[in-house]
């Protein structure tokens, strides 16, 4: 079918199946609240939009990726995404065995299996490569030893992904592998960390002689790094599609409305201004997404995309804030005359930290400036 014919087939299932209840929630659904959704999306077919037919996925062009993102949007669906499905996925299509997929894909698809990011540590968050964490041969297994941090839903999943050392005398980048490894293996232990907003979206992991089978390794030992930069591209096209910004764009014109903020010429300008740029951000995040649906890796310049809608997303909140008003900064949720509500200030609060992780600002900058524009260091 054409594009606006799947976009009006999509917006009349979604407005026929997606529950009332689950629309404009005032934080994003974690994955346990997300779940029976992820379950009614998988009979459908429609977990994995970029993900190939023959895999389970939808097969969609990346347009046609855009549509769908667009109408869940629409009726209002603020869901943490599910890594399984957005990151480790299309890696291990890429760099997994036919073991690996048979294994893993189609229980990430059913919902059996929850998958979390293990990369960050302490000292090793924006410098990814001087990560500690180390597995050790122990024969037909490694030994896992360290901590991992700002884990999203860790306390929620059964399985993770890992970044770890395998070689300690090699150079930094040389000496990294990629595990993956059930949650309830013994010696991992999980600590929620509450947010300035009064709830855990993230935990630390630890890891003490953890015992995970050497088939449980994607790709070759010590190459792991290869699959970590790919991840990486694979996390910030995530983190810089325009949806992080569209959402609350979405909510500040309802608010707007309702404020009759349009008659303000101030707050018209600042308004069209965002909206200008955020449906420019797609125009890139197309692009990138053609990129990956070629089966290639995306390179620096990913971290435009980055930067630029993370910090539109500040833009937006600050706007929120500014047109809330009394209700900037406090506990409010505001009713709404489209018969949802929103509070403004988990806006806030979620855009603050969107410019630090999978890379920070002035970390994509220096990207930027070094792959991209080749200046001198």
């Amino acid at each position: 079918m054409d594009d606006q014919a799947f976009r009006l087939h999509v917006r009349e299932w979604l407005e026929a199946n997606f529950p009332k209840e689950m629309r404009f929630p005032p934080r994003r659904l974690d994955f346990d609240q997300a779940m029976d959704w992820h379950k009614k999306l998988n009979e459908q077919g429609w977990v994995a939009p970029g993900w190939p037919q023959e895999h389970g996925g939808m097969g969609l062009s990346p347009y046609q990726q855009i549509i769908f993102s667009e109408e869940l949007d629409r009726v209002g669906a603020f869901i943490i995404p599910s890594f399984g499905v957005t990151m480790l996925g299309p890696l291990l299509l890429g760099y997994g065995t036919d073991e690996q997929r048979a294994e893993y894909l189609p229980k990430i698809l059913s919902g059996e299996h929850i998958w979390c990011q293990g990369y960050s540590e302490p000292g090793a968050g924006s410098d990814l490569a001087s990560l500690r964490t180390s597995a050790e041969v122990d024969g037909d297994d490694y030994i896992v030893n360290g901590q991992k941090t700002w884990t999203t839903m860790a306390q929620q999943a059964n399985m993770v992904f890992l970044l770890v050392r395998t070689d300690k005398e090699a150079k930094k980048q040389k000496g990294i592998s990629f595990l993956l490894v059930p949650m309830d293996t013994p010696g991992i232990t999980v600590r929620e960390i509450d947010n300035i907003g009064g709830y855990s979206e993230f935990a630390e992991v630890f890891f003490d002689n953890v015992r995970v089978p050497r088939t449980n390794m994607v790709g070759a030992v010590n190459q792991g790094w290869t699959m970590a930069k790919a991840l990486l591209g694979a996390e910030r096209i995530l983190l810089g599609s325009p949806k992080l910004a569209k959402f609350p764009l979405q909510r500040l014109q309802a608010l707007a409305n309702d404020f009759g903020l349009f008659d303000d010429p101030v707050f018209k300008e600042r308004f069209t201004k965002l909206h200008m740029d955020v449906e420019d951000s797609v125009a890139v995040y197309i692009r990138m997404l053609e990129v990956m649906r070629r089966g290639e890796q995306l390179g620096p310049e990913i971290s435009i995309l980055k930067l630029a809608v993370t910090e539109m997303f500040q833009q937006v909140a600050d706007l929120i804030l500014d047109a809330s008003a009394e209700f900037a900064g406090t506990e409010s949720v505001i009713p709404l005359s489209d018969g949802t509500s929103y509070k403004p200030v988990n806006t806030y609060y979620l855009s603050r930290p969107s410019t630090i992780y999978g890379g920070s600002s002035q970390v994509q900058r220096n990207i930027l400036a070094k792959a991209v524009l080749k200046l001198p260091s």
